[in-house]
């Protein structure tokens, strides 16, 4: 059986978890698969003056570096596609589409996708969360980053 690594960029005394059998250079041992929920790709536009939200940005960015680099491979959804579509701000719309080109896996809506997702709902996430959240698990992602405190 799979077992999930989840990853957040935020309180990371409380908030990371790790595989034990990952723990040493985790994100450079080997080329693994990670998926980003669409607030982790928002953060970069977010108020830089918060040192929180300036560290996630900065782990963020290092993440994406590692996709542009081929070191992690970025799993991207039709949930990210949707809330990106939404977003009002066109010039974070195109950057984050721009930068979604470097997703070599795309996750489709599918029954167990939206199984998934409900089962994660009745535990307590929001619905657009779950969705994330069941995306990743559908395409067997290593990392699941999020800068949500919700999740």
């Amino acid at each position: 059986m799979r077992q999930w690594v989840f990853v957040t960029l935020t309180k990371t005394s409380k908030k990371l978890k790790i595989n034990p059998m990952r723990q040493n250079n985790a994100l450079l041992s080997k080329k693994s698969s990670i998926y980003l929920d669409t607030c982790s790709y928002n953060r970069p536009f977010d108020d830089q003056t918060q040192l929180r939200i300036s560290l996630e940005t900065q782990a963020k960015l290092y993440i994406q570096s590692l996709i542009k680099n081929d070191k992690l491979d970025l799993i991207y959804s039709y949930v990210c596609f949707y809330e990106n579509y939404i977003n009002p701000f066109e010039n974070k719309k195109l950057s984050i589409f721009e930068f979604s080109k470097n997703a070599k896996y795309y996750v489709i809506e599918n029954d167990n996708i939206l199984i998934k997702a409900n089962t994660i709902v009745n535990n307590g996430l929001k619905p657009i969360d779950a969705l994330h959240l069941s995306c990743a698990i559908n395409a067997e992602a290593d990392y699941f980053i999020t800068v949500d405190d919700g999740i």
